[in-house]
This record gives C-alpha cells, sequence and structure tokens, in this order.
C-alpha cells in the first residue's frame, strides 16, 4: 500500500496536463488539484486496509468502458469524466462520510473535486458553445453513475463500517487514478482531430 500512492501520483502527474481535445485549455493548475487529491485520499487513511480484508468487494469499475475505444469523441469522453468527479463529490459530500474521516483533509478532498468541476464545466461550456447542449448521459456514463450506485448499496448494506469506508476509499483512489487515463485519452483524441 505504501508504494501505491508514490504509483498513482506518477500516473496522474503523466497523463494530466494543461490543455484540452475539447478546443479549451484546462488550468495549469488542474493536473497538481489532480495529484493533490489523490495525497489527500492517503491521508484519510484511517486504518490499515488489511485489517478489512473481509468487508472487500469488487464494484466492477467500468475500466474497460473508459480504456476500450467507447468514447468515441473528445465531448463524450469529458461527460464521463465529469460524471466520475461528480459522483465522487457527492459521495465524498454527505454527513455519513463527514463522520467517517478527518475534516481537514474530507474538506480539501472536496474543495479539490469542487474546482475539478468548475473547469471542465467551463471548458465544455466553451467547447459545446453558449447555445448547444453538452453531451446526455448514455453508454459510459451511466456505467459511471451505476457503479456509485453500488458504492452506495454496498455502504448502506455494511452499515457505513469504518472498514466499509476504508474499502470505498481505496475504490475512489483507484476510480480518479483512471480518471488520468480519461484525461489522457481527451488529449489523443484533440490530436486526431487536429490533423484531419
Amino acid at each position: 500500500m505504501a508504494l501505491l500512492l508514490p504509483l498513482l501520483t506518477a500516473l496522474a502527474l503523466l497523463t494530466c496536463r494543461p490543455g484540452g481535445s475539447l478546443g479549451c485549455a484546462l488550468p495549469g493548475s488542474h493536473a497538481q488539484v489532480s495529484r493533490d487529491n489523490l495525497v489527500l485520499l492517503g491521508q484519510m487513511r484511517r486504518l490499515s486496509p488489511f485489517l478489512c480484508l473481509r468487508a472487500r468487494k469488487d464494484f466492477r469499475f467500468p475500466r474497460e468502458m473508459l480504456e476500450g475505444g467507447q468514447l468515441w469523441e473528445a465531448q463524450a469522453a469529458a461527460a464521463v469524466l465529469r460524471e466520475l468527479l461528480q459522483q465522487t463529490f457527492n459521495l465524498l459530500h454527505t454527513e455519513r462520510s463527514s463522520a467517517a474521516w478527518s475534516p481537514a483533509p474530507l474538506h480539501g478532498l472536496r474543495s479539490g473535486l469542487h474546482r475539478q468541476l468548475e473547469a471542465l464545466d467551463a471548458c465544455l461550456l466553451q467547447a459545446t458553445g453558449e447555445g448547444e447542449r453538452a453531451p446526455g448521459m448514455h453508454g459510459p456514463a451511466l456505467a459511471i453513475k451505476r457503479y456509485f450506485q453500488d458504492i452506495r448499496v454496498y455502504l448502506e448494506d455494511e452499515g457505513y463500517s469504518d472498514c466499509a469506508w476504508e474499502i470505498v476509499r481505496l475504490e475512489i483512489m483507484r476510480a480518479l487514478s483512471s480518471s488520468a487515463t480519461l484525461q489522457d485519452s481527451l488529449a489523443i483524441k484533440d490530436e486526431d482531430l487536429g490533423s484531419s
């Protein structure tokens, strides 16, 4: 576990870069916020995951949908990234999550997710134009929504125990590190669009 956080941070560093494939530029601080979010999640650890082996669950993160080329246009990829960030923010912005973790890192993580959502919303608005609508919820975005619904059901079934929250914290780290891959695919799609 001690090696996991530096690995995730390195992954975020390599794949979260300024500039977007949507015809807009995310602020230069976007990559730093992603790194900070992973560090804050690491700081939120309250007990060893080894104590929670019985509480483990495979939430079936839809990684193959995010990495398997099912996102054909940059706006759809951005909509999926936005859904991932929004669902994470919503999960962490509950009374029960406030009781589960120390206030300072939780507040910092919420704040970082909020800044990322604002930047992505501004980017999507700029890319789609004020009169147009961003892509709706379908395919991969719905899979992300179902994934987080499964996490909520799990927490409820486990009585919001400390171990359940620890498993969810690890799962959020996994999801956010996968979002770096999605952000990278946005940059690749921009290069593809520019060459046609």
